[in-house]
């Protein structure tokens, strides 16, 4: 298990360095990409979803509906299955390569929904594009790639327990999603560069970093590209008395995130 875990390390770096950082860690179980039975999925996603593009951040995208009550009951089955989350101390699970097939239906839907928002998209010429590529919730250059994702992770988080402000490793391209379940939470992005910083300023505090907050509802699906992926921050903190939205404190409960992204080719 070790050796397994030095090489997980060398691959994706420290667990702080990653969409799967949590503010109150516990050991995290990963798997590797051997073949798996078929787990029962849900056979058609809703296409009559709505997009939001956030207006403050170049290519972030927010599906809130991307799946419906029964299907996120699916998922979570489909989660359950896979046996990751049986121990209390495990609650984080890695795969690469061949994803689990509950995951790639998720991955397939994500691709037909973006073209279904936007049919100026051309499959043929990835040179082409009948739009304004900002108002396309993925570039067309990510979205006709094979694969769109190779790399899973499910985290399962407690209440209380989130994500540190990070950007994702470079050892990911560009292009990733995250499916949110089970319970609502915020969301916060930060311009990279504005946090504070008191020794290179001089011993001078800097200003507060301006905090563009995203609510994410159960089922929910964000796309983060471009600007939003390499000069954003994105964290969840909930502790006590900081998931607020529209004044009111949200509700925690136990949330599990769906984290889909590519890793970078190695020549």
């Amino acid at each position: 298990m070790d050796d397994q875990e030095a090489v997980f390390k060398e691959v994706f770096g420290d667990s702080s360095d990653s969409e799967g950082y949590e503010q109150q860690q516990s050991p995290r179980l990963e798997e590797h990409d051997e073949m798996h039975e078929d787990r029962p999925t849900p056979t058609t996603f809703d296409q009559n979803t709505n997009w939001e593009q956030i207006k403050e951040i170049r290519g972030l995208w927010l599906c809130r509906d991307f799946l419906s009550a029964g299907q996120q009951s699916s998922v979570l089955f489909s989660i359950e299955n896979e046996g990751w989350f049986t121990e209390a101390s495990h609650n984080q699970a890695m795969r690469f390569g061949n994803l689990p097939a509950w995951a790639s239906e998720i991955s397939d839907s994500i691709r037909e929904l973006v073209l279904l928002n936007d049919p100026g998209l051309d499959p043929m010429n990835l040179g082409t594009y009948y739009g304004a590529e900002e108002e396309c919730a993925f570039p067309s250059d990510l979205l006709w790639r094979e694969p769109l994702f190779d790399q899973l992770i499910v985290n399962a988080y407690q209440p209380g327990e989130g994500i540190c402000a990070h950007v994702d490793l470079m050892r990911f391209e560009d292009g990733i999603a995250i499916v949110s379940l089970e319970s609502s939470c915020v969301m916060h992005f930060t311009k990279v560069g504005e946090a504070y910083c008191d020794a290179a300023n001089g011993g001078k505090p800097h200003p507060p970093a301006t905090k563009i907050p995203v609510y994410l509802t159960p089922g929910s699906l964000v796309l983060i590209s471009g600007e939003a992926r390499y000069s954003w921050k994105h964290e969840i903190n909930r502790k006590p008395g900081i998931q607020i939205w529209e004044g009111q404190e949200l509700n925690q409960r136990r949330r599990i995130s769906v984290t889909l992204r590519k890793l970078c080719r190695v020549d």
